[in-house]
């Protein structure tokens, strides 16, 4: 029998690329695609599409009951950035909408769930250098604790349940195809828009910073990687370190350099820059390679011109 997927969070920079790659493989009737708010067109139109609040636990079970729903992709949150700025909203979202899927799960026995972490996990005193799968994790942000907290959760119900939870630890994530939603790393997306309109990007973080990317093309085929791989593959319960690339500003400038030479950028670092000082500067994901095959597809030069291209069709 065919699964039946929902995608709660379909309108976000991962939902609006991983649903549509998830239609192609499933079938379009077969992946609901569902967000607080509208979506473009063609996740809309494509398929399946319901307007749901994933704290609102009538609704969301009433969503899977009805469509037969057998795996979900629980990609909704506050990001770091905004995080900050309302900690205790922050918390409530992230963790409620997490602990509402996870039971849901357990109460209709799903067959998998798909949950995103993230580098925000580390903190000042983990090793910053090629960061190790297992290693110390005392994050200092609202959404670090709340993504360290359900990865626990995650470990907790699949021990205890047997939900079978699966999960990455996403680095900076990078697509053309959705804007920058709030957080530390997003100037990595918000400098092709400005190259391209007004040849000129204020970043919010220092020249030197450097923080783990990946193009958005890896990162789906990370996230389907990691689900469609046997449960006995699996060795990591809580969430699994996923490297990506990584530069600085400063190197990402040169590249796009190379394209636009008149482009310019000036450094007025804000909150974030603290946030992303107490994150590693870059990953080792050896234990996703030899559990389940990750692999890496994009350097700096490659991810460049596409996000050039793509970007600059939107306004030519």
């Amino acid at each position: 029998m065919m699964d039946k997927i929902l995608v709660i969070g379909c309108a976000g920079q991962i939902g609006s690329e991983l649903t549509l790659e998830l239609r192609k493989i499933y079938g379009d009737a077969n992946v609901v695609a569902t967000d607080i708010k509208p979506a473009e067109k063609e996740i809309t139109e494509g398929g399946p599409f319901e307007i749901l609040d994933v704290l609102d636990t009538h609704r969301l079970f009433g969503t899977v009951s009805r469509n037969k729903i057998t795996q979900i992709y629980h990609l909704a949150a506050i990001l770091s950035g905004n995080a900050e700025k309302k900690p205790i909203a922050s918390w409530h979202i992230n963790m409620e909408s997490l602990l509402n899927v996870l039971e849901l799960s357990r109460e209709l026995t799903l067959s998998k769930v798909f949950w995103p972490s993230s580098i925000a996990v580390f903190g000042p005193t983990t090793p910053r250098i090629k960061t190790p799968q297992f290693t110390v994790m005392e994050p200092n942000t609202v959404y670090g604790i709340s993504k360290l907290a359900g990865e626990r959760w995650l470990e907790y119900y699949f021990h205890k349940y047997g939900v079978d939870g699966r999960s990455l630890r996403y680095p900076g994530l990078i697509s053309y195809k959705t804007e920058a939603g709030g957080g530390t790393t997003d100037y990595a997306v918000e400098i092709f828009y400005e190259a391209i309109r007004n040849k000129k990007y204020d970043c919010f973080l220092s020249e030197n910073t450097y923080l783990p990317m990946q193009f958005m093309d890896d990162a789906i085929k990370a996230t389907i990687g990691v689900m469609e791989a046997p449960a006995e593959k699996i060795s990591v319960r809580s969430s699994y370190n996923v490297a990506g690339i990584s530069f600085s500003p400063k190197e990402l400038t040169n590249e796009i350099k190379k394209n636009i030479p008149d482009f310019k950028v000036d450094y007025f670092t804000d909150f974030r820059q603290a946030i992303a000082d107490s994150w590693p500067k870059s990953i080792d994901d050896n234990v996703a390679r030899q559990d389940w095959g990750l692999k890496n597809s994009y350097d700096i030069k490659r991810l460049t011109e596409i996000m050039l291209r793509e970007v600059g069709k939107k306004f030519s």
